[in-house]
């Protein structure tokens, strides 16, 4: 049976927008400590091995990585990272960023104004500097540009000429479906006053919200031994994980990232570099040395729809089974003939299902995990990003430094970014059982940063001199990326806004003027008021209409939240017939029934599908999303009702 046949659907008319914005503090904010990230690699070595912060497991790492490479009789098979030439990083940055139309001859202003419509002033401001910086080089090469660009971009005031001109306005429409005129850079700067220092804000962009600090007092440090308590704002509409949305709307949010992650080193003054990347020879090999992108093509094969290589999923499943507990994982090294034949074993009899993980040592598990990451032919946290991510550790307040990092996690590879946050997932892990194994947070931050950031690929000289990635620094990243990993992995609330905003603007994008005229028309009749409510529906009809012949009824209050919506609709379904129960999949357990795990999603208007936060407010989310429906069906970790 088709288990989500039987979910209601409701179709949401549309309301009208409210115009306030509101910010609900959380609980204190812990104290917090000084900054020692930036201290040069010469005192670090110094250390004292009793040290908690001491590097010594990354310099043996790093010495580990030498022998390995060394008996491996290594070569590099790929060339160098390059930085892009003058001109060609800004075109690029531009491409990423969807905003190619900027220098692209046959692009019209109309599809410019769509794209700038969504954008803050920081994020206006760092665009204009691409663009104007592009135009140099073309000049200083005695080009002409392809476009005079200062005649669609030259300052933030002529692009918001040209968007009132076209009847758009350029300020973000929150998730609280607000008019953003209160929330754009006009952040009040006793913003960070009123949410606490612990609190981390993601109505607000990032780079607005650097601004609005710069003279503020209200920074975040800290120490690597200390960790402060940061906690998510969270807003009317809740909070959104990456796994909340459909691909459709998750494909919008690394260009809109890129962008807002530009703006906010603009305003830290933090020059973000982007490498070329790096052609790589093809290999024979079926699982080490393989890009991810094939190793998921392979894996689809089998099974459908993964997102992380089955050959990782492997190697920590072993781990998780038989390694969390065992004294120093991660820093003992395996036997390398073992690993070496384990490798090989691995290539012949994965996919054939004829490998047992039985026998396998959990120490030489660590080591097969450790060289799966070396040997991927781009780092895991891509050869484009990987200056950026190492330049991250140079912020720092750690809010700021968090907010760049989640930016950074936005802009990575769909692949990339899954098997990050798998790999994250079985770190925590590890760190969880530190009286056992005896592996703390920071051990493993320091074990496993050289790993991520010595990848094979990298030149000697540049590679394995450890002093010169900033040892301690990208350890701390690590250490944070672990530590602070479900807020890393949550799709800041203005992005989504944005998302919204590009999804209203793309049925814009017609070519016959008279369906434009034709659709203008029809809005305007639907806003006169002699055709409209002036309060926006109070109740909705939420229906199965498969399974049962009335709908439920649910009015939309001030406090209702999604919540109460499937505590409801569980309500209802329980006074349904023995017969229809059954018929729709319902188990009966101790004389009450259990449910798959239902979720509330918005499907459709601005958004493709959203899962939504049980805390959302839904009538906040009524005005956010006039068009949409609403539907209840098994979560995104549900498993099907047999």
């Amino acid at each position: 049976m088709e288990v989500t046949s039987l979910f209601p659907v409701t179709r949401i008319p549309r309301p009208q927008v409210l115009l306030s914005r509101h910010f609900y503090p959380l609980s204190d904010c812990l104290r917090s400590c000084p900054c020692k990230m930036n201290q040069p690699a010469a005192s670090l070595c110094s250390r004292k091995n009793s040290d908690p912060l001491s590097m010594k497991d990354f310099w043996l790492e790093v010495e580990n990585i030498k022998q390995m490479r060394a008996s491996d009789g290594y070569e590099s098979s790929s060339s160098e990272p390059s930085t892009p030439e003058e001109g060609e990083a800004e075109a690029n940055w531009l491409q990423d960023a969807g905003l190619s139309p900027l220098i692209d001859d046959q692009s019209s202003t109309e599809d410019n104004v769509f794209i700038l419509s969504t954008l803050t002033r920081t994020q206006t401001a760092a665009v204009q500097r691409r663009v104007d910086s592009y135009s140099q080089s073309l000049r200083k090469r005695s080009k002409q540009p392809t476009r005079d660009v200062r005649d669609v971009f030259t300052r933030v005031s002529s692009v918001e000429s040209i968007l009132e001109e076209n009847g758009t306005d350029n300020s973000i429409r929150t998730e609280e479906g607000r008019s953003s005129n209160e929330s754009r850079p006009e952040t009040p700067p006793s913003l960070c006053r009123r949410t606490g220092a612990s609190v981390f804000v993601t109505e607000v962009a990032y780079s607005e919200q650097a601004a609005a600090e710069h003279n503020e007092n209200c920074r975040t440090m800290w120490q690597p031994e200390s960790l402060p308590q940061i906690q998510i704002q969270k807003g009317r509409l809740g909070v959104t994980k990456i796994s909340d949305l459909s691909p459709s709307d998750m494909k919008q949010v690394p260009a809109l990232a890129l962008i807002e992650l530009t703006a906010l080193c603009d305003v830290l003054e933090l020059e973000l570099k982007r490498n070329k990347a790096a052609k790589r020879k093809a290999t024979e090999s079926r699982l080490f040395g393989v890009s991810l992108t094939t190793l998921l093509e392979q894996d689809r094969k089998l099974i459908t729809n993964t997102q992380v290589p089955l050959i990782l999923q492997a190697i920590l499943s072993c781990l998780e089974k038989k390694g969390l507990d065992f004294q120093g994982i991660l820093r003992i090294c395996g036997s390398q003939t073992r690993m070496k034949s384990l490798q090989q074993n691995l290539e012949r009899n994965f996919y054939a299902g004829l490998f047992s993980w039985d026998d396998v040592n959990p120490h030489d598990a660590a080591g097969l995990l450790k060289m799966f990451l070396r040997d991927l032919p781009t780092p895991l946290l891509t050869t484009e990003y990987l200056p950026a991510f190492t330049a991250v550790q140079q912020i720092s307040d750690l809010k700021q430094r968090l907010q760049a990092l989640n930016l950074l996690i936005m802009v990575l590879p769909e692949v990339n970014r899954c098997t990050l946050k798998a790999l994250l997932e079985f770190l925590h892990k590890v760190a969880s059982q530190e009286k056992t194994n005896l592996m703390s947070l920071w051990n493993i931050a320091t074990i496993m940063a050289p790993n991520l950031f010595l990848y094979r690929g990298s030149s000697g000289k540049n590679s394995e001199g450890g002093e010169k990635l900033l040892a301690e620094g990208v350890a701390g990243l690590v250490m944070a990326m672990v530590h602070y990993q479900d807020l890393l992995w949550t799709v800041p609330t203005f992005l989504l806004s944005q998302v919204r905003k590009l999804n209203e603007n793309s049925v814009k994008r017609f070519n016959d003027r008279r369906l434009l005229n034709f659709l203008r028309k029809i809005h305007s009749d639907k806003e006169r008021p002699e055709k409209n409510q002036t309060k926006p529906c109070k109740q909705v009809q939420i229906r199965a209409s498969l399974f049962l012949n009335d709908s439920l009824a649910v009015r939309l209050e001030e406090d209702l939240q999604a919540a109460d919506i499937l505590k409801k609709f569980q309500e209802h379904v329980t006074k349904r017939s023995w017969q229809m129960i059954n018929t729709m999949g319902l188990i009966k357990c101790n004389g009450s029934f259990a449910f798959p795990n239902l979720e509330l999603y918005e499907v459709g208007g601005n958004i493709g599908e959203h899962c939504l936060d049980p805390d959302t407010y839904m009538l906040d989310l009524y005005n956010a999303n006039p068009n949409g429906e609403w539907v209840i069906k098994p979560g995104p970790h549900s498993k099907p009702i047999s």
